[in-house]
């Protein structure tokens, strides 16, 4: 039997509302919101009886999701946010855009803070990190020519 696709990545955040907006911002489209709780949740996460809003976020060629979580109980029991980029464990994800500085200066006005350096990779990619909300860590490219 063959992968058919990813279907999403999923982030844990603590303010759903900003999270939504950011990513808005970037240009992911709000396809739904719901919350999700019960034990048979719980069964699938290994946490028990949870309560958990959600929130589907979806790249505009269709193709690719972010799913937002707000864990309501049980609490979070862990931070990540700040670790650095060499940690183990996943690092980011990476969103491809048409135009590198001006999506910089928008989500700027959101509280995104470059991490490195906007550099460029041979005659192929600008390339940078940011963090955006809640310190959440994410690669922006933009292809050249």
């Amino acid at each position: 039997m063959a992968l058919k696709r990813m279907d999403n990545v999923g982030i844990v955040v603590e303010d759903l509302d900003a999270t939504i907006a950011f990513f808005r911002e970037l240009g992911l489209e709000l396809e739904g919101r719901a919350t999700v709780e019960g034990e048979w949740a719980g069964r699938v996460t290994g946490l028990g009886n949870q309560q958990v809003e959600i929130a589907m976020m979806r790249t505009p060629d269709g193709h690719s999701r972010l799913e937002l979580s707000r864990f309501l109980t049980p609490p979070v029991i862990a931070d990540h946010r700040n670790t650095p980029v060499n940690a183990l464990g996943y690092l980011r994800v990476m969103f491809a855009v048409e135009d590198l500085d001006e999506t910089l200066d928008r989500l700027r006005g959101l509280g995104a803070q470059l991490v490195g350096d906007v550099v460029q990779y041979q005659n192929t990619y600008r390339l940078c990190y940011i963090r955006g909300p809640e310190g959440l860590l994410l690669g922006l490219a933009e292809e050249l020519g």
